[in-house]
């Protein structure tokens, strides 16, 4: 982790928060207490930052300085409000069309899956605060900097998000092999979401059970998955293909 995209300590790591710094996890050590670190930890809650309890060998291998149990990641994105961002869309005349990650963990599948969104026109990424792919060097670099260009909503509540953008008029289309449509037959007209799941486990039941329409790509060989990140270019790029 470069330099520049961490800072430790308390102090430092509250200065970065009240200068708008768009921070990315903290890391705190196992079994800190104190007023000071009480009041800390409160803050952080209060800005809504993810944040993990983690033994102290983990900080010692991030880095060697006197982090004092606190090591917070800086993002190197500025993330956005989807809430302010879909008004915005419609504003301009434009159909939105957004893509939610539901959970994805591999770095590099979101980074090209970003490089890919953009190139299709996407106008927003959405991914959850908590237990998704971190914002890295490593993301940025296999987006080949598509994640400094297309905008990056990140959200307490998938599911939460999921509704607002059905309340705001777009159908949410699940990627799923459980689907009842090939993806080639699916209408994507209008304004769209599309949900790709977790490498593992796929879309949520959750956001399933809300989704307007589920598609699945056919599988004729043996292995029953693609990798997602193929899966959402050539998702990505048949709603372009039926947008246009």
């Amino acid at each position: 982790m470069a330099k520049e995209q961490m800072v430790f300590g308390i102090r430092a790591v509250e200065e970065a928060i009240a200068a708008g710094k768009e921070i990315e996890k903290v890391f705190i050590k196992k079994g800190l207490q104190g007023t000071l670190f009480q009041g800390f930890l409160d803050e952080v809650r209060a800005n809504e930052i993810p944040f993990q309890f983690v033994p102290i060998e983990k900080l010692n291998r991030i880095t060697r300085k006197n982090h004092q149990g606190i090591i917070a990641m800086i993002s190197p994105v500025v993330y956005q409000s989807i809430e302010q961002l879909i008004p915005m869309l419609y504003d301009e005349g434009k159909e939105p069309f957004v893509l939610i990650l539901d959970h994805l963990t591999d770095i590099r599948n979101f980074g090209a899956i970003a490089r890919t969104a953009e190139c299709a026109g996407v106008h927003a990424i959405i991914i959850p605060e908590r237990g998704g792919a971190p914002i890295n060097s490593d993301a940025i670099k296999t987006s080949a900097g598509a994640l400094h260009t297309i905008p990056v909503c990140r959200v307490n509540s998938l599911n939460t998000t999921a509704e607002f953008l059905k309340n705001s008029g777009l159908k949410l289309v699940a990627a799923t092999e459980k689907g009842a449509e090939d993806y080639d037959k699916v209408d994507y007209s209008g304004p769209l979401a599309l949900i790709m799941g977790a490498e593992d486990t796929g879309v949520s039941s959750q956001l399933l059970a809300v989704s307007d329409v589920k598609s699945k790509i056919p599988i004729l060989g043996e292995i029953q998955s693609l990798n997602v990140s193929v899966a959402a270019g050539v998702l990505m790029y048949e709603i372009l293909k039926s947008r246009k």
